[in-house]
């Protein structure tokens, strides 16, 4: 494995995260809805979380889940759960009152950035074929730790940048503005993409 090899990894991690999609879209409206300490564990559950995933595909998983479709097809059901329970929850806390609204324990946010990526069992699909395009074969435990911590690193400067952006007063102040609307923005997307997870094969 050499550095060029990495930054290619780099690369195309960066484009994931940044394509819309619930984590992306989870970690923004963590951040501006609760402010920056939120947003950071928001972050850190999601980069943890998809950087397991990528340990996964290094050690193989991707052919368990071809062995054990059962597998898969359980973890996919339950995180196509998960993304409709927060759609529902954000839905219904759209028109709670800012003072209710603007406070989550950073404990929490962290858990459900982690729920949302562990209910995601494609992540583990594309880590595997990026990781067979960018990597040469029989990497090293010491070059497979060092892609898996990379990973997590690059997840938590992004998220952690998006948080620092978006819980400044001008971001909030326009959230704050428009909250019902947003939320329910928010909730709409999320519930859709559980719904597509739920009925993809």
């Amino acid at each position: 494995m050499t550095a060029l090899d990495l930054l290619a990894f780099n690369a195309v991690l960066a484009a994931a995260i940044l394509s819309p999609g619930p984590a992306l879209l989870f970690a923004l409206r963590t951040a501006l809805a609760f402010g920056r300490g939120a947003g950071i564990a928001a972050g850190m559950g999601l980069g943890l979380v998809a950087a397991g995933w990528t340990l996964a595909a290094l050690l193989g998983l991707e052919a368990l889940f071809t062995l054990f479709p059962w597998a898969y097809t359980a973890l996919r059901l339950g995180g196509a759960a998960y993304l409709i329970y927060i759609a529902w929850r954000t839905w219904r806390a759209a028109r709670a009152p800012v003072a209710e609204a603007t406070h989550k324990p950073r404990g929490r946010a962290f858990v459900d950035g982690a729920l949302i990526n562990l209910g995601n069992p494609k992540s583990v699909l594309f880590a595997a074929s990026v990781l067979i395009v960018v990597f040469p074969k029989g990497l090293s435990a010491t070059e497979i730790a060092l892609i898996t911590a990379n990973h997590m690193a690059v997840e938590w400067v992004f998220y952690s940048g998006f948080a620092m952006l978006l819980s400044g007063a001008p971001a909030r102040r326009v959230y704050l503005g428009a909250k019902p609307w947003i939320d329910r923005a928010a909730a709409v997307m999320l519930g859709a993409l559980g719904l597509k997870l739920l009925t993809d094969r």
